[in-house]
């Protein structure tokens, strides 16, 4: 019997190390294929509508983190202080991953999607010291700042975390967490 679990352990073991990497890779490449592609066939600042009045394809580049936060700090500290804060939170997550028991592939997922959007805009501040952004939405005058695919899989990981905390809490509590 005790076999049988450690086979059955090892199993998830591998289906969850899979799940990790795979999207990890797939998301970094594709978040990289993508803005070198924006990077070598626009000009800065140059925009084409892909859904007239509502989605652009713009190239920006954004030296700071989410809506320009420490955008306008010193670039020493900027850089420093942003590949500090990455570096801490990939390490975070690679410890959780390995670390957790639990059977949850959604939480792997989502992990994986954080981690893979952490080292996309880690990339471009390591070679380029700012983020190269594409992707603007808005309606009307209001422009949501712009955003690339490393956004959008933080995004997207953040919510499939928060979704999981919700999910499990009302399991373990027939509740929502207040």
């Amino acid at each position: 019997m005790a076999n049988n679990n450690q086979k059955q352990r090892m199993h998830y073991l591998k289906k969850k190390y899979i799940i990790f990497f795979a999207t990890f890779a797939l998301m970094v490449l594709l978040d990289f294929v993508t803005k070198a592609y924006i990077s070598s066939t626009m000009l800065l600042h140059e925009s084409f509508p892909v859904i007239e009045g509502f989605f652009n394809i713009t190239y920006v580049r954004n030296p700071g983190a989410a809506f320009s936060i420490l955008a306008d700090a010193p670039a020493a500290f900027r850089s420093i202080f942003f590949i500090a804060v990455t570096s801490v939170a990939i390490l975070c997550i690679l410890y959780y991953v390995i670390k957790d028991t639990s059977e949850d592939l959604l939480m792997t997922f989502g992990l994986s999607l954080i981690m893979s959007g952490a080292v996309g805009n880690l990339i471009d501040r390591v070679r380029l010291g700012e983020v190269v952004d594409f992707i603007d939405v808005y309606i009307g005058s209001y422009h949501w700042p712009a955003f690339n695919v490393a956004d959008s899989a933080i995004t997207v990981g953040a919510f499939l975390l928060i979704l999981e905390i919700f999910r499990a809490n009302k399991k373990n509590t027939g509740s929502i967490p207040k």
